[in-house]
């Protein structure tokens, strides 16, 4: 039997077979399912389909365009919004 150890933070590490497997690649999400087997309960593990990320960076053509993000010019960007009540 494999097992697994859990941190202080309850994170899990589980063993290269196992991710090999299930086909998990670092990022993959997995589903934890709890059965009743003849009165134990158990827990299945199953890999989730991955989260749509088409929402990621569709605002970009909407923001203006900054180039630098200096500590001036974030400085710079607050004053504007200030001055003109953003």
């Amino acid at each position: 039997m494999t097992t697994v150890t859990l941190t202080s933070k309850r994170q899990a590490t589980f063993p290269k077979e196992t991710c090999e497997a299930l086909g998990l690649k670092p990022g993959d999400v997995i589903g934890l399912e709890s059965r009743d087997e003849g009165g134990t309960q158990v827990w299945v593990l199953r890999p989730q389909a991955a989260r749509s990320r088409e929402w990621l960076g569709c605002l970009g053509s909407r923001a203006r365009k900054v180039r630098s993000h200096s500590l001036a010019a974030i400085r710079k960007s607050i004053a504007t919004g200030r001055r003109d009540g953003a």
